[in-house]
């Protein structure tokens, strides 16, 4: 995404983008962490640890689409949270670099129980 104002250019990358997104939906409620999308993605994070691992930015006309994919804490209300990860998401990246959000998608792949002890 890209910005022209009187003092010049700004450029905003994908991964700058995703970086926020991850972090948002890790300090979510009910959120134990983020997984890859797929497999591929998967085994290449266990090579190179990826910031943003599990968020996927796309450039809309209107606004910027972007799918989450989070692990939930067990006993949790998934409702619940996958709607507070999307607000809090959306939140903090307009709030931070002033760029319409025109989705967020969650998607939930797997379910977690903390360690009681």
């Amino acid at each position: 995404m890209s910005e022209t104002n009187p003092l010049g250019n700004i450029f905003v990358s994908h991964r700058a983008i995703a970086s926020i997104a991850h972090m948002a939906a890790i300090e979510s409620y009910g959120v134990v962490g983020l997984a890859a999308k797929n497999l591929a993605e998967d085994l290449a994070n266990k090579i190179v640890k990826d910031p943003s691992k599990g968020v996927e930015v796309e450039f809309k006309e209107d606004g910027i689409v972007i799918d989450l994919y989070i692990i939930v804490e067990y006993g949790t209300r998934i409702k619940m949270v996958t709607s507070s990860v999307a607000e809090n998401v959306r939140y903090q990246i307009e709030k931070w670099l002033e760029l319409p959000v025109k989705e967020v998608n969650v998607h939930v792949r797997g379910l977690r129980i903390s360690d009681t002890d």
